[in-house]
């Protein structure tokens, strides 16, 4: 039986400072005419519980003051992220992290799978426009589970659709960390050095249990067991 090797989505296999991590300035800016830093950002995330962006954006907003309805806050930020109408959106501003051949290499000697915050609709584009052409089974993203990470839910899915096999999760953030632990898998971080509080998400990282933090996932084959 091949062991798993399951990915977060953002920060991980695509690079969404110019997406998702943009949404969530230009939504705040939308509603408090006030513009969040990304430093500020990551200190959010960098707490943990905030991976959903919708609720992190709807955070900020009420932080700095103005109280809206989330639905709002969810209608522009997929309005931006997305798009509409002859608009492209910030979603098509996202840049495919690993390397060429990696994913096919890694794939000889594991079974690749997602867990993600995204919603289908999310991920689907990204994954054609990027990796149409690697398999990853199972995927696992926010419309299939009850409770969103941290819960180990959707770990616990992907342990029930492999039973006994070895799991190893790649994630960027606490909540990935935090997750990985309660489904008693193993954790590799990943905290992109010269990205906004660098220094604080890698330790964030190592103090949450990962076996390893690197820089990017085109390190992965340099601690995983051959």
């Amino acid at each position: 039986m091949k062991p798993l090797l399951v990915f977060d989505m953002d920060g991980v296999l695509a690079d969404v400072t110019d997406s998702y991590r943009e949404a969530i300035v230009q939504t705040v800016k939308h509603f408090t005419g006030q513009e969040v830093s990304r430093d500020k950002i990551q200190d959010y995330k960098n707490v943990g519980g905030w991976n959903d962006d919708w609720m992190l954006s709807h955070k900020i907003c009420a932080d700095l003051g103005t109280v809206v309805d989330l639905e709002a806050v969810i209608d522009v930020f997929n309005g931006l992220f997305i798009g509409s109408g002859d608009e492209n959106g910030l979603i098509h501003r996202e840049r495919w992290i690993a390397e060429p051949g990696l994913l096919q290499r890694l794939s000889q000697r594991f079974t690749l799978a997602i867990f993600t915050g995204r919603h289908d609709f999310e991920l689907a584009p990204t994954l054609f426009r990027f990796a149409e052409d690697v398999t990853f089974e199972p995927i696992i993203t926010a419309n299939k589970v009850d409770q969103l990470k941290p819960s180990p839910e959707g770990l616990q899915k992907i342990q029930a659709a492999h039973p006994g096999a070895d799991i190893w999760y790649v994630g960027d953030s606490i909540d990935d960390a935090t997750s990985a632990a309660a489904a008693g898998v193993k954790f590799i971080g990943i905290a992109e050095a010269g990205k906004p509080r660098y220094a604080e998400a890698k330790a964030v990282l190592e103090a949450n249990g990962a076996v390893a933090v690197l820089d990017s996932i085109n390190q992965l084959e340099t601690v995983l067991p051959a």
